[in-house]
């Protein structure tokens, strides 16, 4: 019965529209009052779930972001970019490609980088003869590099979320993930994203011919040299340096994740108000506006999330989802797969965060059942995360984008297919070859990474 309470107000909540973080805080406290339990043990469980260290790296990336945002480096980003591959056929796709990608890494979050460098870039594309649908599938899809990459905040989310699982994964006791091992993990898959894309955006150029004028004629931008690439690139670098900043300062063990984000944004305001004396006040303050206001968002949510972990444990919900999954099949690859299919229908109705911070208790622990680190179950859950940002019927990120291009996300979704497969064949890599996520931490931290 709790269960059903659970569940269906829930639901009915969302449906009726109410927030995410509101529908589950409010579904929880009924279900504390139908068990008899105390509203004081909730409130106890929201705090203790927000009152952790690890915690103060969600708003310092955010702020990072923000600033990084406001800061003109995206500008600098692009003109690197199109100095690079602009002179290809669909060469301002690619080099849209390149920078959201890169730009991804300073913000580490694909809305503020499909905001910002889809704005930009979109009406850009739509000038030079690419059409609407085309110019927001390569922004969308390049700017989910954002969750992967080293500042992504979706990526502390998923390392708190883990903390305290244990199991037994290839003969080893694992316990929680680090997210130092989290961050270079998802290297290699980023860089997987981004060729694919990339291939996809030239295909898709010869294909239909872009970029077409009205006139039914097409020009390609003469490449302009490599003194032109190398003074892009110097102008672009200080703003890139950030990633490296923060790996290095984890792989070396100088700060922890916590304090190599607050080195972040010391960084960021030096850069932005000394180096490239971009940011006014103005720009100053609606970055902490935005970061403060996203923080609250998101931290809020972390701390109901927590009060759902109560719940679940308390009705033992994870060990009722084993069994109905381990009654299906006991084949590894094929309770992996069931394990993708669900995290991808749930990944296009609920939240990025939401979704981390429900799912990771359910489906880590029967992962790991099944030799799946948590490590290499984090890129798992942050892919499949990604694909419902960009797909209908939520796909927020998708609609950021086909409001700055105008255009209807219908007509978006008909060519999107290609960019799809990018993410499906990076998600099937990852869950059935262990080394493409896991080789690169194993190898920067001198001991094997799961």
């Amino acid at each position: 019965m709790e269960l059903a309470i659970l569940s269906v107000s829930f639901l009915v909540l969302l449906m009726l529209g109410v927030p995410v973080s509101f529908s589950l805080g409010l579904a929880c406290m009924l279900t504390y009052l139908h068990e008899g339990l105390p509203l004081a043990t909730a409130m106890q469980s929201m705090v203790s779930g927000i009152n952790a260290f690890s915690f103060l790296a969600v708003p310092f990336f955010i702020f990072s972001g923000e600033l990084m945002l406001h800061g003109g480096i995206a500008d600098r980003i692009l003109r690197f970019a199109q100095a690079s591959v602009g002179h290809f056929r669909g060469g301002l796709g690619m080099a849209n490609v390149v920078a959201c990608t890169m730009f991804g890494g300073v913000s580490g979050s694909p809305t503020a980088d499909t905001s910002a460098m889809g704005g930009v870039v979109i009406p850009l594309m739509k000038r030079e003869g690419y059409s609407a649908a085309y110019a927001v599938n390569v922004t969308t899809h390049s700017s989910l590099a954002g969750a992967l990459m080293p500042t992504s905040t979706n990526m502390i989310i998923y390392a708190l979320a883990a903390q305290g699982i244990t199991g037994m994964v290839a003969g080893n006791m694992v316990s929680g993930v680090s997210i130092g091992d989290l961050m270079f993990s998802g290297l290699v898959p980023v860089l997987w994203v981004m060729g694919f894309v990339l291939l996809t955006a030239y295909w898709q150029a010869v294909r239909f011919g872009f970029p077409r004028h009205p006139d039914g004629t097409t020009r390609i931008t003469i490449f302009p040299g490599w003194t032109e690439v190398g003074r892009t690139f110097i102008g672009a670098l200080p703003g890139l340096f950030v990633i490296l900043i923060i790996l290095g300062c984890v792989a070396k063990g100088i700060a922890t994740a916590t304090e190599a984000a607050a080195i972040a944004v010391a960084y960021s305001l030096v850069l932005t108000i000394v180096f490239y004396k971009s940011m006014s006040g103005e720009k100053f303050f609606k970055s902490l506006s935005r970061a403060g206001r996203t923080t609250g968002v998101v931290l809020l949510l972390i701390g109901v999330s927590n009060m759902l972990r109560f719940q679940m444990a308390y009705l033992q919900i994870p060990e009722a989802i084993q069994s109905l999954l381990e009654h299906a099949t006991t084949v590894p690859w094929l309770m992996l797969l069931y394990i993708n299919i669900i995290q991808v229908f749930l990944g296009t109705f609920v939240d990025m965060a939401a979704h981390i911070l429900i799912t990771t208790p359910l489906f880590l622990p029967l992962a790991m059942h099944y030799n799946v680190g948590p490590v290499q179950f984090g890129i798992m859950i942050l892919l499949n995360c990604s694909l419902g940002l960009v797909h209908p019927p939520i796909g927020s990120v998708q609609f950021i984008g086909c409001a700055i291009g105008d255009v209807s996300i219908g007509e978006t979704t008909r060519i999107a297919w290609p960019y799809y497969l990018a993410i499906f064949s990076a998600i099937n890599i990852v869950t059935y070859f262990p080394a493409f996520s896991t080789w690169l931490p194993s190898l920067i931290s001198g001991h094997p990474v799961f």
